[in-house]
């Protein structure tokens, strides 16, 4: 698996496709230049494009919390459906 880039270095990336295509360079030269794929390229430009660098920090971290509360609240109901079978006497 290759190297991961942060959400600043993505940004940056994209912003130096945007110039070099303004330059005339194709896409698939503008991000051989970056050193990516155009997958890659396309897939970044989907989630980052448009984005600021701190609306792009902003969004990862909410990710974050986003998968923690939702594994707080998977816990809490297997808790919950736990003690229901306690309390029923199938335990």
């Amino acid at each position: 698996m290759g190297k991961r880039s942060t959400p600043e270095k993505i940004i940056a990336k994209l912003r130096e496709v945007e110039v070099r295509l303004a330059r005339g360079e194709t896409t698939g030269q503008a991000v051989r230049a970056i050193g990516v794929t155009e997958q890659t390229y396309y897939r970044w430009r989907k989630e980052y494009g448009g984005l600021q660098v701190g609306q792009a920090k902003r969004m990862k971290e909410m990710e974050k919390e986003n998968a923690r509360l939702r594994r707080a609240v998977s816990d809490l109901t297997l808790d919950n459906q736990i003690l229901q079978e306690v309390v029923r006497g199938k335990f």
